[in-house]
């Protein structure tokens, strides 16, 4: 009943999700969302151990390309320290930024992963655009705004269903 919203994977962290793993699920390609998923709300940028895991997945041939609803500047500036491509203010759960990172990339969305912390913005936006969808445990929930906190106990409760 609720296929639509749930993940096709859940996992702690990023970290977790090696070339290995993901070839597992045939995922050659990964769109990243950035705040709570990569880095902690509030922090301007990205830990040595997800930069070094960033580093990994390029060097296993794994596309990658940042998806946020984060305004343009404050991603742009991420991206380019990171030297991946990115799409701001991409209006998640609305598929429209998933599906221009696509074509941005030219990447085949069967073998392409959506990959955030949020079940109503990251996943049903990667659902959407048909992609497989990967949900991770945020980074620091404390320092979320307050809209993304109020989302979190129903997001817990439809997680209980599966």
């Amino acid at each position: 009943m609720f296929r639509w919203i749930l993940p096709d994977l859940r996992v702690a962290s990023v970290l977790e999700l090696s070339p290995e793993r993901l070839a597992e699920f045939g995922l050659t390609a990964l769109l990243l969302d950035v705040d709570c998923t990569l880095k902690a709300y509030r922090s301007p940028s990205i830990s040595d151990e997800v930069a070094a895991w960033l580093a990994r997945l390029r060097q296993a041939g794994i596309a990658l390309c940042l998806v946020s609803n984060g305004r343009g500047p404050r991603i742009r500036r991420l991206a380019k320290s990171l030297d991946l491509p990115h799409v701001a203010q991409s209006l998640k759960p609305l598929p429209r930024g998933c599906r221009r990172a696509i074509r941005k990339l030219a990447l085949d969305p069967t073998h392409t992963a959506m990959v955030g912390d949020q079940l109503f913005a990251d996943v049903v936006a990667g659902r959407l655009a048909g992609l497989f969808t990967i949900l991770v445990e945020p980074i620091h929930p404390e320092q979320e705004p307050w809209f993304t906190r109020l989302k979190r106990p129903l997001e817990r409760r439809l997680l209980k269903t599966r």
